[in-house]
């Protein structure tokens, strides 16, 4: 079995081929910090070759789901007295931090983000790089960066407009930096569920990934990257790009497997017609 200990991030096995990942600094309300960065993308990388991991549940221990960028964690490089050059070496640290975060959408399995508390900043960042996303009701949302000086820069300004496909309102969040709630999250299609507490979101999460981990990991993981490929590029590429996958992932006998096995289990509906 891979190796899963890391020192900001904690990781469970609740049901058979699901993971659930919770970032782990409750005392710092989960804001993350240089090692999380680094955690974050290693438990994904991992779970991306991990043969017994279907589906992934992403939490935060605590009172949040993460209170954003530790601000007294930032350390960007400075060459003294050479602006070009400390140039240089900000550009692959951003990349780096870039990096880790893409790794939640490339990680092959569905990522279900199980949202409490504060969501700020880098929250957004994390959550709109997964696959689904829930928050219990006492959720709260915030692009943070532009009150702390910057333009978001590992994720949500690319991301966010995607997901929610109303860009008025993602600017109005992105330049104002105002908080949001569940219920506008929902709203505005950032969430697709509200659920009435943190162990209540926690456990609609860990049910929805429990039912990705009972299909064909040929098919749920196909159609993740197929639905990646596809937000990136023309209808037309898509569906082309989307053959040529298939001509080879059709030939699986999960095909005929889940097909039939689907067919029992609806036989019972169509004796009823």
């Amino acid at each position: 079995m891979p190796n899963y200990t890391f020192e900001t991030v904690k990781v469970s096995f609740p049901a058979p081929f699901v993971a659930h990942v919770e970032l782990n600094r409750p005392k710092k309300m989960n804001a993350i910090n240089g090692q999380m960065w680094k955690d974050i993308r290693s438990v994904f990388d991992t779970l991306k070759y991990d043969e017994d991991v279907r589906a992934i549940v992403l939490s935060g221990a605590g009172r949040a789901f993460t209170s954003g960028l530790d601000l007294f964690s930032l350390e960007l490089p400075v060459v003294e007295d050479d602006a070009s050059r400390t140039a240089f070496k900000i550009r692959p640290y951003l990349k780096s931090l870039q990096d880790s975060l893409s790794a939640i959408e490339l990680c092959d399995k569905a990522v279900i983000a199980a949202i409490h508390g504060p969501c700020i900043g880098g929250g957004i960042d994390i959550s709109s790089a997964c696959d689904i996303r829930y928050a219990s009701k006492e959720s709260y949302f915030s692009v943070k960066e532009v009150d702390i000086g910057l333009a978001a820069d590992v994720g949500t300004l690319q991301r966010l407009p995607k997901v929610v496909g109303n860009i008025s309102w993602v600017r109005e969040l992105c330049l104002t930096g105002r908080n949001f709630d569940a219920a506008e999250a929902l709203e505005f299609g950032f969430i697709s569920k509200v659920v009435p507490d943190p162990a209540k979101v926690l456990s609609e999460a860990l049910a929805t990934a429990t039912l990705i981990a009972e299909k064909s990991p040929v098919a749920a993981i196909g159609t993740k990257h197929l639905l990646n490929y596809s937000r990136d590029h023309s209808v037309q590429e898509g569906l082309d790009y989307t053959a040529a996958w298939n001509m080879v992932m059709l030939t699986s006998p999960d095909l005929p497997t889940a097909a039939a096995a689907h067919m029992q289990k609806i036989k019972p509906t169509f004796a009823k017609l």
